[in-house]
């Protein structure tokens, strides 16, 4: 067997040579990972260039420069609190090198000559340079790097550190197949990925942009190709044909009581092109609050019904899977089953019986619908809700109880292109530009929390008039180090002014104590509802017209633009208000005002996603750029929308990846993470 080229990057810091390993710990914890590969990929936040080698004649205080040197003689301080200074010459001038913590009197005796390299200052009439970055021996140049690239470092950390190691690294790089043409190597100039590599880590000068953009198309690549060809596979795959009569629609529409929307009315059309095509079905519907998606995905289930088959809709909790059951049984015509964890001893012993011989025909429910106990007679439609939470495994994954299962998945988050083709390229997609009749706008309005008082007296005006009133904190309880605005806290201080009327629903709670205050809000009983963001979806109260949300500048534009989406769902005029630190800065501000101004959620999520970063590619993070260390989709889209051309070509001339561009893809595809995952999903 052939040793991997790949194998060194692979191995954990800690094996790199005269490494510590408390080092390699912390080196772990900044980059982001304990492999070599990690630390290569650990990208320098800006560069240092200290090719400015003035006489001392000639250099000024502020200046970055490196100095050739001779000591001329020791200082030591008279108590602990003065510093240690070092005199030194170049035959034009003094200076001192101060040291409030000497410990390399050794290393400097008088007559030694040295390159030291730092910012001068002034002090008096003294030349100085406090904490010098680096002290070498004058005959050993080499070991002072000219233009220093500044990482990102944790406690404990020293940039000289991270530098050895990253030397010791890049040694390691192998030499690797080409995986680019070479006609667009020459007209982007980009050099090879091992050189684009050190010009970036350990670069003799400033590194342009070149670089970077090749290092950044790799990674853009490297997802685009994984996602070509878990779509090709699964279009590969042979569907059925899904045809009905229309019956059980029409009488589902009857009970909607509204004709659909233009985009609604698009989107089934989509769907109902998928449904009867020879082939799986796999498409995301993507809406704003309250674009009408739950309609749109039970005509797709009823469907699968009408043509003699099953359907599932699965949520991400039980309260949302409450949710949907209600909405659906009263719209459909055919009995809707509801199976979660809840659901126990002979009630699921029915259902699941139901669920083998067919007699159950629709069902809504949580996890516990793909559980390996549970199967299905001819389950021909799958609709996950709100599976941003997960990547392209989980959500082919979850598609694996039918033998040729359509999958429609709905998100209530807009995405934006970038992130549609990052995060969600294996998928055809629908979008709901419209919201159905009957939906109320939202005022936002933004308030210092030093108004907190006045605020309160304006609840307490609304509440008088038969309001309902929702009130977000981002915290479960206060703690040492936050003092952010505490449910169990705020809750507290609010039952003191409007007694039981206030009720509390965090994450945290027993789910019965939770379900218990969503449901005496959602009934009226509860005037007053103090949640963090476990309302952020599934919640339906009509007569809920304001929205409180604490420290609104810790929340995500799309989180805050969902939560607001819980009003304005019945016929009063809706109101939201967000409160902010008092020392809000300019950068939080802007977001809380684009909010204010707008209700397209689509330009929202924009925003959100441009300065927050959109999640994990083919994992489940959400925060961040979509698992991207090297790439910035943002700022290099070009080079995304360029990677997904070149990926669909490869693909479908290459299928299996099994020729000279193919193989050296594999490469690619293991350097950023993405083998391993399309591999799982080939094989499931």
């Amino acid at each position: 067997m052939e040793p991997d080229p790949l194998a060194p990057l692979f191995a954990p810091l800690a094996t790199l040579p005269g490494l510590r390993p408390a080092v390699a710990r912390l080196l772990a914890r900044a980059a982001g990972g304990d492999r070599v590969l990690d630390l290569l990929f650990h990208r320098p936040e800006t560069y240092l260039d200290r090719r400015a080698r003035p006489s001392l004649a000639e250099a000024k205080p502020g200046q970055l420069a490196t100095l050739t040197v001779e000591v001329v003689r020791h200082e030591k301080p008279a108590n602990d609190r003065q510093p240690w200074r070092v005199v030194v010459t170049d035959g034009t001038g003094f200076a001192e090198l101060v040291f409030f913590r000497f410990r390399r009197e050794g290393q400097m005796p008088p007559g030694a000559k040295l390159l030291v390299s730092g910012r001068l200052e002034r002090f008096g009439e003294r030349l100085t340079l406090p904490h010098p970055d680096h002290v070498v021996p004058a005959d050993k140049p080499d070991t002072l790097p000219a233009i220093e690239p500044v990482w990102p470092l944790t406690a404990g950390l020293w940039p000289r550190q991270v530098l050895a190691a990253m030397t010791t690294a890049l040694a390691l790089l192998p030499n690797l197949p080409e995986w680019h043409d070479a006609a667009l190597l020459r007209r982007e100039r980009w050099p090879g990925f091992a050189e684009a590599l050190r010009a970036l880590q350990a670069p003799a000068e400033p590194p342009d942009d070149i670089p970077r953009a090749r290092l950044a198309y790799d990674e853009l690549l490297a997802g685009q190709v994984a996602l070509a060809v878990v779509r090709g596979r699964v279009r590969a795959r042979a569907g059925r044909s899904l045809v009905g009569d229309g019956v059980l629609r029409a009488r589902a529409l009857a009970r909607f009581g509204h004709p659909p929307t233009a985009s609604q009315m698009t989107a089934l059309a989509e769907i109902d092109a998928d449904l009867a095509a020879p082939r799986r079905m796999l498409r995301l519907l993507q809406g704003d609050v309250g674009s009408g998606k739950t309609l749109v995905a039970l005509l797709a289930m009823l469907r699968a019904v009408e043509a003699g088959r099953q359907a599932a809709l699965m949520a991400p909790s039980e309260l949302l899977a409450k949710q949907h059951h209600r909405t659906l049984s009263r719209l459909s015509p055919e009995p809707v089953a509801l199976l979660t964890g809840a659901v126990k001893g002979r009630a699921r012993t029915k259902l699941l019986r139901g669920l083998a011989d067919g007699s159950v025909k629709l069902v809504v429910g949580t996890h516990a619908l793909f559980q390996q106990k549970v199967a299905y007679h001819d389950l021909a439609v799958t609709v996950i809700d709100e599976q941003h939470r997960f990547g392209v495994a989980q959500r082919l994954l979850m598609g694996g109880k039918g033998r040729e299962n359509d999958m429609l998945v709905m998100t209530a988050t807009p995405i934006p292109r970038t992130l549609l083709l990052t995060q969600w390229g294996e998928m055809d997609v629908s979008r709901l530009a419209e919201k159905p009749a009957g939906r109320g706008v939202v005022r936002t309005t933004l308030h210092s929390l030093a108004t907190l008082p006045d605020l309160l007296e304006a609840v307490a005006r609304k509440l008088g008039e038969g309001a309902q009133v929702y009130w977000v904190c981002p915290l479960v309880a206060e703690n040492e180090v936050s003092d952010l605005a505490a449910a169990e806290e705020r809750c507290a201080g609010l039952r003191l002014r409007f007694g039981a009327a206030v009720a509390l629903a965090h994450g945290r709670q027993d789910a019965a104590a939770r379900d218990a205050a969503l449901a005496d809000f959602a009934a009226g009983r509860a005037r007053l509802l103090v949640a963090t963001t476990v309302v952020e979806v599934g919640i339906d109260v009509p007569a809920a017209s304001v929205m409180v949300i604490e420290h609104a500048e810790r929340f995500g534009l799309a989180q805050l633009h969902q939560l607001r989406g819980r009003v304005g769902r019945g016929a009063e005029a809706s109101f939201c208000l967000l409160l902010h630190d008092d020392g809000l800065t300019e950068t939080a501000r802007k977001r809380l005002l684009l909010l204010r101004d707008t209700d397209d959620g689509f330009a929202i999520a924009d925003a959100d996603f441009r300065l927050r970063g959109g999640g994990d590619l083919l994992g489940t993070r959400q925060a961040g750029q979509p698992g991207f260390r090297l790439a910035d989709p943002d700022a290099y889209e070009g080079l995304l929308h360029m990677a997904h051309r070149d990926a669909a070509v490869l693909v479908e001339k290459d299928p299996g990846l099994t020729g000279p561009r193919g193989r050296a893809m594999r490469t690619l595809l293991r350097l950023f993470g993405r083998w391993e995952g399309m591999r799982t999903l080939l094989s499931g």
